[in-house]
């Protein structure tokens, strides 16, 4: 068994199932509708997008709280005395967890911090496969496998089209909202992870689903991907045809695995229902 204990953030967006599979252990974020604060998780997207249309509010989230980490490192070590704690965490430049899980962490020697700079699918996709990874290197010390996550990290690439933009305008986590009035235009923004921050990079035009093939190749074809794997993501609202065809022109460019995640509340709450999201790798420098 490996000696190594992954935790992450739900904004990962890496479902509870499978992260319990891999090991991971998930930390909850906060989303806020109304007057009633839930942990992330808690309700599905599609009843908390519900309650924000019969409110007529939309919804804010908060990072995970010291307490939250507290609870979970204790829980572990509690199980697991002689374990290392990974924290691979969600852009700290986003939220306060990282920060939050840093203070934590300032009584517990055995934890350990990393910021992925991503995001969900970008965050989970490391998670994932830092899970994998420590699962086949179980001789791995702490530093070895932080330093595998601080690689992959830099290599991951992640992107999305909003659903609807007034949730990112509420959220405030655009940065050039000068993108903000796309809507009025009928264009679609990417929006990109740049050194942690969401940035509006591209404009694209015409329906969902033209603009999502064309933001597969905007991301994929500037650079040398890895071919073994693409994630994408959804909030409530994608078309099935979307997806669809998304995943064919994904595996026409020659990514083997195509997988599909769907939003929690936090992200559902900043991309708005009807987003798409995809992530990959790019090969490793020789």
């Amino acid at each position: 068994m490996a000696h190594i204990v992954i935790t992450a953030e739900t904004g990962c967006d890496v479902p509870a199932a499978e992260a319990a599979e891999l090991g991971v252990v998930l930390v909850p974020m906060h989303v806020t509708v109304g007057s009633r604060t839930v942990d992330d998780g808690e309700i599905s997207p599609a009843e908390m997008l519900e309650q924000c249309r019969q409110l007529g509010v939309l919804p804010k989230t908060s990072g995970c709280t010291p307490h939250d980490f507290e609870v979970a490192f204790d829980r572990i070590h509690d199980e697991r005395p002689d374990a290392q704690i990974l924290h691979i965490a969600y852009s700290a430049v986003t939220t306060c967890s990282l920060e939050s899980a840093l203070a934590a962490a300032e009584t517990r020697d055995y934890v350990t911090a990393v910021d992925t700079r991503h995001v969900t699918i970008g965050q989970g996709l490391v998670v994932r496969e830092t899970a994998c990874w420590v699962r086949e290197h179980p001789e791995a010390g702490i530093d070895e496998a932080r330093a595998y996550v601080e690689d992959l990290s830099a290599r991951v690439r992640m992107a999305f089209l909003p659903g609807d933009l007034g949730y990112l305008r509420a959220g405030g986590r655009l940065s050039n909202a000068a993108f903000l009035g796309a809507t009025l235009l009928k264009i679609k923004p990417v929006v990109e992870l740049l050194e942690g921050r969401l940035v509006a990079t591209k404009k694209l035009r015409g329906s969902m689903a033209a603009a999502s093939v064309r933001l597969v190749d905007y991301l994929a074809l500037r650079e040398d991907f890895d071919p073994a794997r693409i994630v994408f993501v959804k909030s409530p609202g994608l078309p099935d045809q979307v997806r669809e065809l998304v995943s064919a022109h994904a595996r026409e460019l020659g990514f083997a695995e195509v997988e599909w995640y769907e939003t929690g509340d936090v992200i559902t709450s900043h991309c708005g229902p009807g987003a798409l999201g995809v992530a990959f790798a790019v090969r490793a420098r020789a």
